[in-house]
């Protein structure tokens, strides 16, 4: 036999042969993805428990109470009679928030005296913090609105002369990629193929520097003819077999069975995943080339896996990063992924304005090839340093 294909058989039994690896590779992203789908099924929390607080007790304030209740944000599960025991609710966790009516809010806002509705947040609690706080907003610019109609009603202005005045300006929102704002759609479809990367990248790190622990590295090299270029080939191939499939998997259970937007060709998104998935191979070969140490290598490959979700510019823009921060959203191989997956999924442009992304993940296998050398010396003389 070729020593490429005595390299590539050695490669299969030792990933056979360790079924943890094997779980981690195929379970642990599946599992995954299913979780974390039928968790935001419904696409954006809705109903988030409040409370309310009315000091009036008038059909005024009564008609707040509906209107806040009838927001598809919030849902008023708590009645207080006080500021002191709404305040001791959101403590203890019972509420996220609740809204203030003062008393003589009626009086107040028909005499022309301006009163003012408090809205208090729990911010503990970032997204049920924010979707309460914006359905009491939303709230409160209504019922504002409402007096303001009802004033100008009484000295008689006409009703499209009232609406002209209160909203002159009617602001008509697009959005774009995501137009059912699903919170499903952008961070699934991100975490996921973050969460894959990471574990590419231990095994990776894994499955190359524990040859170097247990000294069996030279036997490794030797088995390929002396060529860490086809040992490399022999170890990783059946691996990439394995997360290409699973990454497949994965696209297939997001765009077919779950039945995610997608406005290109399936097979770009394919396409984009095996890049990505040899891309994050090539990146975990780079830092055991840099760190033929498995703690320190696994260490790096931990913190670069776990940093994806902040500098991977997901959800927060690398413009706005400090440019320190911001050039390492570059080196990632999912960021690249990510930003196809917007293109052609969501947007649906032509290829032609990805061909830069498919570029950079193709360079990584390339630029992981100069330290290979590197990792060629340490296999012939392994030595491990706790």
């Amino acid at each position: 036999m070729s020593a490429f294909t005595k390299s590539l058989r050695l490669g299969v039994a030792e990933l056979a042969s360790r079924r943890l690896i094997i779980f981690a590779m195929v379970a642990v992203p599946l599992l995954t993805t299913v979780f974390f789908v039928e968790l935001m099924d419904r696409g954006l929390p809705l109903r988030t428990p409040v409370g309310i607080v009315d000091n009036d007790i008038t059909p005024s304030s009564r008609k707040v109470t509906r209107m806040l209740n009838a927001e598809e944000l919030l849902d008023i599960q708590y009645h207080y009679d006080s500021f002191d025991e709404a305040m001791a609710s959101v403590r203890r966790g019972e509420t996220f928030g609740f809204f203030l009516i003062p008393e003589n809010f009626e009086r107040d806002a028909v005499t022309g005296k301006n009163p003012s509705l408090s809205l208090f947040t729990n911010m503990s609690f970032f997204v049920p913090g924010t979707l309460s706080f914006k359905g009491f907003k939303t709230g409160a610019v209504l019922t504002t609105a409402g007096l303001a109609q009802t004033k100008l009603t009484a000295i008689g202005m006409t009703d499209d002369a009232t609406k002209a005045l209160l909203q002159p300006v009617v602001v008509d929102t697009n959005a774009i990629g995501n137009p059912w704002t699903n919170y499903n759609y952008y961070l699934t479809t991100s975490f996921m193929p973050g969460l894959l990367q990471l574990m590419i990248l231990l095994i990776t790190v894994y499955s190359i520097t524990m040859e170097i622990k247990n000294g069996t590295s030279v036997r490794w090299l030797n088995t390929a003819g002396g060529s860490i270029l086809r040992a490399m080939a022999g170890k990783l191939l059946p691996q990439t077999l394995v997360w290409s499939l699973v990454g497949l998997a994965m696209l297939g259970m997001l765009f077919g069975f779950y039945h995610f937007p997608i406005y290109c060709s399936p097979w770009i998104m394919a396409l984009a995943m095996v890049l990505m998935v040899i891309a994050s191979q090539a990146l975990g070969v780079l830092i055991a080339s840099a760190l033929p140490n498995p703690r320190l290598a696994l260490s790096i490959a931990s913190l670069t896996g776990i940093l994806t979700f902040s500098i991977a510019a997901f959800s927060y823009p690398v413009a706005s990063m400090y440019g320190s921060i911001g050039i390492f959203s570059y080196i990632l191989p999912v960021r690249y992924y990510f930003l196809i997956y917007v293109k052609q999924a969501l947007d649906g442009v032509p290829l032609y304005y990805s061909r830069y992304f498919f570029a950079a993940l193709i360079a990584f296998p390339l630029v992981c090839s100069c330290l290979l050398g590197r990792l060629k010396k340490a296999c012939q003389h392994p030595v491990y340093v706790p």
